[in-house]
Parts: C-alpha cells; structure tokens; sequence
C-alpha cells in the first residue's frame, strides 16, 4: 500500500491513520476513498495491528468532497478523479462514501475517530461506523447534504439513527446545519471533548489500552456482536451468538491465559492469532467481491 491521500503508520499495536490533503482540508476524493478502503484492509490482515486511530493532518479532519469540479462534483462520482471502477449497486455506481466507509465497518478490530477542526458531510458520515469518537474542542460537524441539493451516504442512514437516535439524526440531516463539539456530545455524536492539544494523546492512550490489556479475538468477536446485534429482532437473537462465542472462546488460550493471569495477579499476555476472525456464530459484516481492492 503506497497511499498518496493518507499516511498509514504502526506502532505498539497501534495503526494510526491520518487523512492527509492539508492544503485542502483534507478534502475527500475518490482516491481518498479507495486508499481508505485499502488502509482498513491492510489493519485487518495485519496482526501487529490492534486498534485503529483515525485523524487529520493540519487544522481538518476533513471538510467535506472536494468541490473542486465545481457544480458538475456531484453529477457522475462513478467518473471522477481516479479509478472509475468503485462497482455498482442496483445497477448504478456504488457512493464513494460508502466504499470508504464499509471497510471500517468490516473491520475486526476497534477504530477510534480523533476529530480535529471541521468535519462536514463525508467527514461526519465516515466516523460513523468507528467505535469511539473523541472531539477536539475545535471539532465542527454537519451533515450539510441537502444545503448542497443531494442526500446522505456512506451508509450513513443505517448508522446515524443507531447512533444518536432518529429524531436528533433527523434534525441534522432536515437541517444540515454545522455545529460545534459540545452539541455533538449533547447529542452523543462523540463520547467525550478535548482541548485540542490532548486531542490525539488522548485517543492513543485510549487505543493501547485496548491493545496493552485485551484479548484480540474477543475485542473482535465482541465488535461484531455488538454492531450486529442492532438490527436483531429480540434478545434471543444475541443469546444464541453469546452462548456460541461463549463456547468456542472459552476453550481456547486466550480465556485460558486471562484466568491465569488474573489468579496469579499478573498482566496477561494474550497470544491468541486473529487468523480468518470467524468465531462460531458470531455474524460478520464480510464486503462485497467490488470491495476488493487491486
């Protein structure tokens, strides 16, 4: 992977992931879309990787689609810069947004979102399907669409309601208007606010606490478990995925190592390969054969 939109870095069990077009506020192109996507996939397939961070260089995270096509930008994505080969759906070419956001949402690992100064319509709708979201105090989000004559994507009609409720989804969405950080965590769009010094030592501290402490394939699992678990019909639903993840997880080392260690009052230290990440019914969001990236 040689991305030219994004620098992708690992450390301490740490992907970090930095939306990278400063002079542009990191603003969003099909590249952008398809270097995400190969980012995600490049996490997932890597052991080394526990957690995912993602960010923005400079004073964005990122400012929306480049509308640097001016009224034309959002007349035919499937033929913009880049690659024109993002698949279709229904017969039409798939949203750009969805194709970079979708791989995060595949993903077995946790993603934290570290959101720094504006983030605005695929810069709101792409954290959505990331696990935690932490705002700097200079974060701004809108999910401005229908000021632009278009509607949401990137998924984000499934996402936004389950995240912060259909009726605070729909005033943002009716709206489009952009807000400030301490609304977003009123409306639970974030899990916490940070000046914006603390903003990335924050999510990382977050980030190796998972990795330092935590069984990969039962963050895993659980990850899965819990996003699935959203469009279940009942609790019985997750009862028989718990008691299968249950079975299989609880005779392998891992479960073995974290008594271990808890009794012997000892950190544990979890060995157990990710491989394939199936766990025995544990529902996987797996991507469409158009998602796999040359």
């Amino acid at each position: 992977m040689t991305p030219t939109q994004l620098r992708y870095a690992v450390a301490d069990g740490v992907a970090t992931l930095t939306l990278d077009r400063p002079d542009r506020l990191n603003a969003f192109t099909p590249v952008m879309a398809r270097e995400l996507g190969e980012a995600a996939a490049a996490a997932d397939a890597d052991d080394a990787v526990r957690v995912v961070v993602v960010t923005g260089a400079g004073r964005a995270f990122c400012a929306g689609a480049d509308l640097g096509a001016g009224s034309g930008t959002f007349a035919d994505r499937g033929r913009a810069e880049g690659p024109p080969v993002q698949g279709t759906v229904d017969g039409v070419a798939r949203d750009w947004g969805g194709v970079a956001s979708l791989p995060f949402a595949a993903l077995r690992k946790p993603v934290i979102a570290a959101v720094n100064g504006p983030a605005v319509g695929i810069g709101a709708t792409m954290v959505l399907p990331m696990d935690v979201r932490i705002a700097a105090e200079s974060a701004r989000f809108g999910f401005v669409f229908a000021r632009r004559g278009i509607t949401p994507e990137a998924a984000s009609s499934w996402f936004l309601p389950r995240v912060v409720g259909i009726s605070q989804a729909m005033e943002w969405v009716a709206t489009g208007r952009v807000f400030d950080a301490a609304e977003a965590l009123r409306g639970r769009l974030v899990s916490r606010v940070v000046p914006d010094a603390d903003l990335l030592p924050t999510a990382l501290d977050l980030a190796r606490e998972i990795a330092d402490n935590t069984s990969g394939v039962a963050v895993g699992a659980a990850r899965q478990m819990l996003w699935s678990m959203l469009g279940a019909s009942s609790p019985w639903d997750a009862h028989r995925v718990e008691s299968r993840a249950l079975a299989e997880l609880g005779s392998g080392p891992d479960a073995a190592e974290g008594v271990a260690a808890f009794l012997a009052k000892r950190p544990a230290e979890f060995r157990a390969p990710l491989g394939d990440g199936a766990v025995a019914g544990v529902p996987r969001w797996p991507l469409p054969p158009d998602d796999v990236l040359p």
